[in-house]
């Protein structure tokens, strides 16, 4: 099982956009994949269709220890479960505090499932407090999406930073496994220059002991695509609301580098090869009765 968080201190450069659609496009290969959200936001729980008031949401009362993580998930697409976030999460920092080992709840509540899932795919807070902890001692990678922005770099060492001190103190097996730029514009000079300063660091890292020394920037971008931005409104995946667009695209081959280490398309084709045969997407469903071992 590789436990994916993806994970920057700052907002909206993306992270919920790569959870859904990432997520997606594995479980239509036929993956087992379970993305979770930990932002009190619940911005992933509604991306997917899923109700984000209901009281049975799944995270907090892991977290909570009052439930596992097999009773607490909702199927929402074939392949596809999510352990969603609910208004109740807000408080959980605070009242986790105290806790023996609270950096360290979702790995053990995963435990039991890791012979049950292929990907889990964790939607980190824009923060590094305790949810962030969890979620990096609970994974063996992270995925760090940026947008093409100045002030984007400015937290990307503290960023790192806490990468490394999770790897030294809690979580060995950690490491920073890509960089994936989002809202990229090759026309302007700005996206070219973050990403050839990124390029710079990542190269100086190459040859020393740290957690990003091996990290790589995704050689696709996700181009700026307003069909990303309307999507989640109507609970749906880019590929169930504009399958053709610039998004499903960039993200069928982010995914397919994720998943294989390389692009050479075999996730668009597949992806094309449906999209011809059937246009119309059924609805997702919260059907919690089916168990995740199957």
């Amino acid at each position: 099982m590789r436990t994916i968080a993806v994970l920057n201190q700052k907002g909206g450069v993306g992270k919920t956009t790569t959870v859904v659609n990432v997520a997606a496009a594995l479980a239509d290969r036929g993956l087992r994949v379970l993305a979770i959200d930990l932002d009190p936001q619940a911005h992933l729980t509604v991306h997917l269709g899923v109700d984000a008031e209901q009281k049975d949401c799944g995270i907090y009362k892991v977290l909570a220890g009052s439930t596992s993580i097999e009773e607490a998930v909702v199927q929402v697409r074939p392949n596809l479960r999510l352990l969603g976030a609910g208004i109740d999460l807000v408080g959980a920092e605070a009242e986790l505090v105290g806790e023996v080992g609270r950096e360290i709840i979702l790995r053990q509540a995963l435990e039991p499932v890791k012979d049950k899932f292929d990907y889990v795919l964790i939607d980190c807070p824009p923060s590094l407090g305790l949810l962030t902890l969890n979620a990096l001692s609970a994974s063996t990678e992270v995925v760090i999406p940026i947008q093409p922005h100045f002030l984007a770099l400015q937290g990307f060492s503290r960023l790192l930073q806490t990468v490394s001190l999770v790897q030294s103190r809690i979580n060995p097996a950690l490491r920073v496994s890509a960089i994936l730029m989002c809202m990229f514009d090759a026309r302007t000079s700005l996206s070219t220059e973050v990403r050839e300063d990124i390029e710079k660091f990542l190269s100086g890292a190459r040859n020393q002991n740290s957690p990003w020394a091996g990290a790589q920037i995704i050689p696709v971008h996700v181009r700026r695509n307003i069909k990303l931005a309307e999507a989640p409104s109507y609970g749906k995946t880019i590929f169930e609301y504009e399958p053709g667009c610039h998004g499903a695209t960039d993200y069928l081959a982010v995914a397919e580098f994720i998943h294989t280490g390389k692009i050479c398309g075999a996730f668009e084709q597949k992806k094309t090869q449906e999209s011809a045969a059937e246009n119309v997407t059924e609805p997702a469903t919260q059907d919690t009765t089916e168990s995740i071992s199957s």
